[in-house]
């Protein structure tokens, strides 16, 4: 079983272009964020108990898997998203997946751009769990410049590639 340390520092192979980081910072959320609001379109449950939520609660289980400290982190950052999922439902109701459609084209339209920029394959074309390391990455990053312990034997992974103790 791979650890936070080999996903990390293994993603961040093919991601150490500044552009390609930069389009990676700009795109990972709105694509995160465009899934969550197709899969609450998704005519199962309620609001509290529904697609996105479960399919939010297990990605967050390999989360905190990996690294409480990040799973903690994450948690936050999808408590916010789904608020904005529902806020944007009440306004576009069933509209809203042509919103997230177009969002979820030109954010991997912009990923793409970062990695023709890098000059590598994005990781995910390796496996599939590179594409729930991507928004971990960037949380890891933000806990690694604010000095905020990601886990024992966790390792701080500089967005350059180089790794740091945590």
């Amino acid at each position: 079983m791979k650890t936070l340390r080999d996903w990390l520092n293994e993603y961040s192979e093919s991601h150490r272009n500044p552009t390609n980081k930069l389009l990676h910072w700009i795109c990972i959320p709105p694509i995160v964020f465009s899934i969550a609001c197709a899969l609450k379109l998704i005519p199962v449950g309620t609001d509290v108990i529904n697609v996105t939520t479960v399919v939010g609660l297990l990605v967050l289980a390999y989360y905190f898997r990996l690294s409480w400290q990040l799973g903690i982190g994450m948690v936050l950052i999808f408590g916010v998203a789904y608020a904005g999922v529902l806020v944007l439902e009440s306004a576009l109701g069933a509209q809203m997946i042509f919103w997230a459609g177009g969002l979820f084209v030109l954010a991997w339209i912009g990923q793409f751009v970062g990695h023709y920029v890098e000059g590598a394959r994005p990781s995910f074309f390796k496996d599939l769990q590179f594409l729930l390391v991507g928004p971990l990455w960037l949380l890891s990053d933000v806990y690694r410049r604010m000095a905020i312990p990601m886990g024992a034997g966790a390792v701080a992974v500089r967005q350059s590639g180089g790794a740091t103790s945590a």
